[in-house]
């Protein structure tokens, strides 16, 4: 079986990217998204994830400008926020600009995530597929988030197991803080194409969010191997 899971990144850090990641989950293929708790969106976004049940919400963590050393204190800090803001744990966790690529970071990031039993991007049974992007070499190609181009891509990397694809979506506002702008309402118009779905089923690809995990992980160890009787 394949399953995929599809992560909007970045919510909380503005009114319209919240909007957006909303209608990629209603109206569209988006089946997680993650917080950013010290941006000005956040409780907003808090509030419409509470409009949300079947959304998967995790903490997006902002450790650019953390020393490594630092960062367990930082860790803390931010899943602590999110759990008074949420009122539970996170489903997951992952990182503004996946800082945990840093070995120094990661290294105090997979202790933290193993005890306190929350799945850390790219280092769990969940393959992390970061390839949906719309700017490549410094420069825009819309190509890579069309609809043609995500399906393309999941064809040639998906397979059988679990997958995140994280994405972008959202409607940009004046003076938004990052040059990754009109790529985002490209990607929320692709998340939300109706002909995706149809392609999925064809493709024998089901779509979950990271509270399914437990289900599915249920599911797969009741499901007989090869050679077991039926």
């Amino acid at each position: 079986m394949k399953w995929l899971i599809v992560t909007g990144d970045d919510f909380g850090i503005s009114r319209g990217i919240n909007r957006g990641i909303v209608e990629a989950h209603f109206s569209g293929i988006l089946t997680s998204t993650s917080l950013m708790v010290d941006r000005s969106a956040c409780e907003q976004a808090v509030a419409l994830a509470r409009e949300c049940p079947t959304l998967s919400l995790g903490l997006h963590l902002e450790l650019d400008e953390v020393e490594p050393k630092d960062a367990p204190a930082e860790i803390g800090r931010q899943h602590a926020r999110f759990v008074e803001l949420v009122g539970c744990a996170p489903t997951h966790v992952d990182t503004h600009h996946d800082v945990h690529r840093d070995p120094r970071v990661l290294f105090h990031l997979l202790p933290w995530g193993r005890r306190v039993g929350v799945p850390v991007r790219g280092h769990s049974g969940v393959r992390h597929f970061p390839k949906f992007y719309g700017q490549w070499g410094g420069e825009t190609h819309l190509e890579q988030i069309s609809a043609e181009g995500l399906l393309r891509l999941l064809d040639e990397e998906v397979g059988e197991g679990i997958t995140e694809l994280n994405c972008h979506p959202g409607y940009v506002e004046p003076g938004f803080p990052s040059s990754y702008a009109a790529e985002r309402e490209v990607e929320l118009r692709t998340l939300c194409d109706p002909a995706l779905r149809p392609a999925f089923q064809k493709m024998g690809i089901r779509l979950i969010g990271f509270r399914d995990l437990p289900t599915v992980a249920a599911s797969a160890a009741a499901t007989p191997v090869s050679g077991d009787a039926a």
